[in-house]
């Protein structure tokens, strides 16, 4: 069965930067389209960024273009999100999801943004 485990949250500054991981396992990861979404307090799901089963096609949300980037290991079946020049509106649980935003997603690692 899919599971999916993200880490690399934490607590960091206006303008710091953070490194999120995506644990992937029980599906042919290599094999699919791998999306970072968002919730904030209070908020639906947000869509951050995909990418495609090779890790040549990503996209991103207007809001975090030129700050974000995607990137896969598929040798190691792991997603990850480079955060950087981050605010504060970037608070909130990321996850990852498999294939779209409504796919299958982890537990979420908390990132907050604050002084």
């Amino acid at each position: 069965q899919v599971h999916l485990v993200e880490s690399g949250g934490g607590l960091v500054q206006p303008g710091g930067s953070l490194r999120l991981s995506c644990a992937a396992s029980g599906f042919t990861f290599s094999s699919h389209w791998m999306v970072w979404v968002r919730q904030a307090p209070g908020e639906g799901l947000q869509w951050v960024s995909s990418i495609d089963a090779d890790g040549d096609d990503t996209d991103y949300a207007d809001s975090v273009k030129g700050r974000f980037t995607v990137s896969r290991d598929n040798a190691e079946n792991t997603l990850y999100l480079q955060m950087n020049s981050l605010k504060s509106e970037d608070t909130a649980v990321y996850y990852c999801a498999k294939d779209h935003i409504g796919g299958r997603r982890g537990q979420g690692t908390q990132v907050t943004v604050s002084t």
